[in-house]
């Protein structure tokens, strides 16, 4: 673990609420601080108003709750959360685009679900999902998925792309396009300047 992760087991309920966020590490480490202001009160503020044993029990509880809230974190020391998309989310990912620029939908729908499978707040990969679905004709998931996306924390960066997917897809309601994409585009994408052009032509 990293130096600054491991400096949070200095305090009870810090990794779990540096770490994570957690309530609970918020309770215990509000609580070892009631404790040790306590015994730093009775012993030395307080001192005379304040009988020894009370003060050395005070201590002894906070040692005792230090000790087992750093057992416990140590035992148990929250995983960091990962920054970006997994490996190989992101290897499936890249696979599914050419696959998609190759007009080869079912392949790039399998990978991009794969890649989503291993990383789900991808939203590149949402992105791209949502306008495959609408360039196949299924509109309605299309919609969907693309309404999700709008609204979840990936889709922010997307919002501008996500905006243009859904006046393409209404647009494509209105014209009414059919549910399926004609045979010719299940084909392979042909090489050379002709395979640039459709590849502008998929985007």
């Amino acid at each position: 673990m990293g130096l600054v992760r491991s400096l949070t087991l200095v305090w009870p309920g810090l990794p779990w609420l540096w770490l994570r966020g957690s309530l609970g590490g918020l309770v215990l480490a509000l609580a070892f601080a009631v404790l040790l202001d306590m015994a730093i009160v009775t012993t030395w503020i307080w001192s005379e108003l304040v009988d020894l044993s009370v003060s050395i029990g005070i201590w002894t509880a906070t040692i005792a709750v230090w000790i087992m809230a750093t057992a416990s974190a140590a035992s148990s020391f929250p995983a960091p959360i990962s920054q970006g998309p997994d490996a190989a989310a992101n290897t499936l990912f890249v696979k599914a685009r050419d696959a998609y620029l190759a007009r080869d939908w079912l392949t790039a729908e399998t990978r991009l679900r794969a890649a989503l499978a291993l990383a789900p707040t991808d939203g590149e990969a949402q992105l791209l999902l949502a306008t495959l679905l609408r360039r196949v004709g299924r509109k309605a998931e299309a919609k969907r998925a693309l309404e999700q996306l709008s609204r979840s924390d990936s889709g922010a960066p997307w919002q501008t792309a996500i905006a243009r997917e859904l006046v393409l897809l209404d647009h494509a309601s209105r014209d009414g396009e059919p549910d399926s994409p004609p045979h010719e585009d299940l084909l392979p994408m042909p090489s050379g300047s002709s395979a640039a052009a459709s590849a502008e032509k998929a985007a």
